[in-house]
Formats: structure tokens, C-alpha cells, sequence
């Protein structure tokens, strides 16, 4: 069994992800750049490199509203690249103001959250009522856990991110399970030879609850107020 060592934190914190801006067809628009550097291993459902893999940034880029570019994995590709961005990462999207971040920290666990809920509803939407493509109006979760995961909790620190993220909205007062365009992306440290390796991020796993509250927290600090029915 391997030895139940302390796993140091590596690279800046989520909390302090590097603000960024460009003009874009006129208008000026922002992006928030984590430079995580190596040593973290990602999960995610991001535009730009989703998957499993070892990463070391994630940029949650805005982009306007009536965003009609065809091509958003090369576009977060072109603004990576611009900010200096090395190696692979994960790119979301967004029109919302990435200015207006909700974050929050939980034993460990960090989540910083961006939420465009002009175009919510349930996921189980009856077929009559998804219609359309949907714009990038998107819940963007990005979290961070200081301790290494196996790729399956990997997986389900993505899955326990999106229950607090209902759960959120929810208590929140919106009347939905989110939009049709979320993306989650899930970092933890890269397991090492010596390190223990956590096989679960269910809620009631150690760090699955830190990361659940943590998520939930950002969310609510996020969202706008629902308007009065």
C-alpha cells in the first residue's frame, strides 16, 4: 500500500487566477487564466482539450453575445496562445463576464465559477422543447484539489461538482438543472510514486465533500438574483 504522505500543494492557487482582456470585433471582452504549471492532472467538459489529461492552465474565456465562430476549440487555441499559455490545457467559454466570478474555498478545495443563465432549463427537457442551437450563455465550474485522484475519481469529482452546482441553483431560486452549455473542469495534483492516490470524490468521500461545498458556495456567489415571478 503506497505510504500516507503529505501531498504538497504545487503551483498558484486557483483563487488567484490571472485576469485577462482583449478587444474582440469592437468590443472588449475578459478571460480568467489559471497557470497551474506541471503537475496536475485534469478532468473536464471543456471546449479546448476536454477529457482526462495532464494539464497545466485552464483559460475561462468571454466571448459575445451572438458568438457565431464555428471553430471555438481553435479560437481558445489563438487566445491561449496570445497569453502565453505552454504546453496542453483546457479552454471554456462563455458570455457572461468572467469579471463577475464567484469563488470559494473548502478545507482545501477551490472552486472558481462563472454563470451566464440567460438560456436554463432541465436537462430532461421533453424533445418538443429543445429546439435551436444554444448560445454560449454557460455555467463555467473550474476546481482544484490539493491531493492526487485516480482517473474514476477524477470522473466523479466532475459528477459531484455538477450536483453542487443544482443543488446551488436550486437553493438560489432558479427553477432549472442549468444551461445547455455547461462545462466543469476538475484539477487535482498528478499521483507520484509514494503518494497516495484517493480512489473516490463521491459527496461523502473526504474531498469529494470539500469540493461539493466549495462548488456549491461559488455558485451561489455567482449567480445573479432570480427575477420576482
Amino acid at each position: 500500500m503506497p505510504a500516507l504522505l503529505p501531498t504538497p500543494r504545487t503551483g498558484p492557487r486557483l483563487l488567484d487566477a490571472e485576469r485577462l482582456a482583449r478587444v474582440e470585433d469592437g468590443e472588449r471582452l475578459h478571460a480568467l487564466l489559471w497557470r497551474a504549471g506541471p503537475g496536475w492532472r485534469m478532468a473536464g467538459s471543456a471546449v479546448l482539450g476536454g477529457g482526462i489529461a495532464d494539464c497545466a492552465w485552464v483559460l475561462n474565456a468571454q466571448v459575445a453575445h451572438g458568438y457565431r465562430r464555428t471553430d471555438p476549440a481553435a479560437h481558445l487555441a489563438e487566445l491561449a496562445r496570445a497569453a502565453g499559455a505552454e504546453g496542453r490545457g483546457m479552454g471554456l467559454m462563455t458570455a457572461a463576464d468572467v469579471r463577475d466570478l464567484g469563488r470559494a474555498r473548502d478545507g482545501g478545495a477551490e472552486a472558481v465559477v462563472t454563470a451566464g443563465i440567460s438560456v436554463r432549463g432541465w436537462a430532461a427537457a421533453p424533445p418538443e422543447t429543445v429546439t435551436g442551437t444554444p448560445g454560449p450563455g454557460t455555467i463555467n465550474i473550474v476546481a482544484a484539489l490539493p491531493v492526487a485522484l485516480s482517473d474514476a475519481a477524477l470522473v466523479n469529482a466532475v459528477i459531484t461538482a455538477t450536483e453542487a452546482k443544482v443543488q446551488a441553483l436550486l437553493d438560489a431560486g432558479y427553477d432549472c438543472s442549468g444551461t445547455p452549455t455547461d462545462a466543469v473542469c476538475v484539477a487535482a495534483l498528478a499521483p507520484r510514486p509514494g503518494t497516495r492516490t484517493h480512489p473516490f470524490a463521491g459527496p461523502r468521500s473526504e474531498w469529494g465533500a470539500r469540493l461539493a461545498r466549495a462548488v456549491h458556495r461559488a455558485v451561489l456567489d455567482a449567480l445573479p438574483a432570480p427575477a420576482p415571478r
